[in-house]
């Protein structure tokens, strides 16, 4: 007999599969991880994109300033060596080299720079801005040789191999379909003079380079819409997790039950307290009991100070009799006040009259009026 477990078969979570959608508290929790449904493709994209662009028309440009640059510098060759027979100080020719590379910096930093600044909003355009340096944290699971290796052969590891291949495979067929009617006049760069020939094989490589941009934002696109499906079924939750996190929010509702019992208890027993203080007992005469005190220089009106139903109600009436209070059988009364009146609150102004119609009995009773 071979023993087998077969939740080793079952998707990762707890409470069995992952069926429902991610909460919004989930998704909230996993963007401050920096988990979130980005295509680093759209970036990459985008960014090649502009880059060429900018080349295409700054291009001119930065070639004058090229030749600018490099002709400053062999003028200044002459004078350098003058005072050394012909050689060249390495002081000096660090120096030069130098402020050239600073300059050829300066030059090219343009297109450096849009090119990053196309990527950054891209991203920002992706998942908003919400900076956090989570994902940079070292994370000692992922030394976890069976997780590598789960990863290795993970569909989102085909996902990719498929992507990098259709990549490949896509630039090939551009530059082939781009360059198969230039051949000659590339074969050709030796009869023509220097300048034209720089003017020629920058104008193909940037004509090259925008195509091939353009066509690889079908490939980014069509990433971006699998990285937000694969982020939907990742963050999808089972049920049970769902019921723990309404826990951890809401908290439980078994114990918040037994605090609201225990409130209603501790509720229950200072108006049995307060209820020998009570001049008069309103009942159904089975169902309801509403005891009612009147105190002038507590309150203006009549004050509820105890009400209850059935057994509560047969409890107050009890209460009333071992205190002396007097119980006046009122339905109508009784229901309204029960419905309408909390305790502690005071007596409505549409119910004074009949309220005091019955203190007033109360009181010839007791010989007060």
């Amino acid at each position: 007999m071979i023993r087998y477990d077969l939740q080793f078969f079952a998707k990762e979570g707890q409470g069995g599969e992952k069926t429902e959608p991610a909460t919004q508290k989930k998704l909230e929790d996993a963007r401050k991880e920096g988990q979130v449904a980005k295509s680093r493709e759209i970036a990459n994209g985008l960014g090649l994109l502009a880059i060429f662009l900018i080349l295409r028309f700054w291009v001119g440009n930065m070639g004058e300033q090229m030749l600018t640059l490099f002709s400053g510098v062999y003028n200044m060759i002459p004078e350098v060596t003058t005072f050394w027979q012909g050689m060249m100080p390495e002081t000096d020719t660090a120096l030069i080299y130098r402020q050239m590379l600073i300059q050829v910096v300066i030059i090219i930093a343009p297109v450096l720079l849009v090119g990053l600044l196309v990527a950054f909003v891209s991203d920002v355009a992706q998942v908003k801005w919400q900076p956090t340096l989570k994902p940079l944290m070292p994370k000692f699971n992922k030394l976890n040789p069976i997780s590598g290796f789960k990863k290795i052969f993970s569909l989102n590891a085909v996902v990719e191999l498929i992507k990098s291949l259709a990549k490949i495979g896509l630039i090939v067929y551009i530059c082939y379909n781009y360059l198969k009617d230039k051949w000659v006049l590339l074969l050709n760069l030796y009869d023509i003079s220097l300048m034209q020939g720089l003017q020629l094989a920058v104008r193909t490589v940037t004509d090259l380079g925008i195509r091939v941009s353009a066509v690889y934002m079908i490939i980014a696109l069509a990433d971006l819409i699998y990285q937000r499906v694969k982020f939907s079924n990742d963050m999808k939750m089972t049920k049970q997790e769902i019921k723990e996190e309404y826990k951890q929010q809401e908290g439980d509702p078994q114990v918040k039950g037994q605090i609201r019992q225990r409130m209603r208890e501790a509720s229950r027993r200072r108006m049995m307290q307060d209820l020998p203080q009570a001049d008069v007992v309103i009942t159904n005469p089975t169902h309801y009991a509403v005891a009612v005190k009147y105190d002038p220089k507590v309150a203006d009106a009549p004050l509820v100070i105890a009400k209850g139903e059935d057994y509560l109600a047969q409890r107050i009436k009890d209460v009333a009799r071992e205190n002396h209070i007097e119980i006046v059988e009122n339905r109508p009364l009784a229901r309204m006040l029960y419905a309408n009146v909390d305790v502690g609150q005071a007596v409505p102004p549409e119910l004074y009259q009949a309220v005091a119609e019955v203190l007033a009995f109360v009181y010839h009773l007791q010989g007060k009026i």
